[in-house]
């Protein structure tokens, strides 16, 4: 008889991982849309048109931003 230790093999489990922002980001897909065809549609040259292309993407720090300002905080 031996006396070594049987070894047994550590099974190792991934952590289940559930997303739960489906509608927050559906949400802000829309105003996305939203604020690009406001912003593209009010543009006068090309130019202005990226600018609005990028500002459709930030629009939510730029409303939180004039919110903040306007409570004087």
């Amino acid at each position: 008889m031996t006396t070594e230790p049987i070894q047994q093999e550590k099974v190792y489990q991934r952590p289940k991982v559930i997303y739960r922002n489906g509608a927050s980001g559906a949400v802000y897909g829309l105003g996305l849309f939203g604020a690009w065809v406001y912003f593209i549609g009010h543009a006068t040259t090309f130019w202005l048109g990226v600018l609005g292309f990028l500002k459709g993407i930030v629009w939510p720090a730029l409303l939180v931003f004039e919110a903040l300002k306007y409570l004087h905080m």
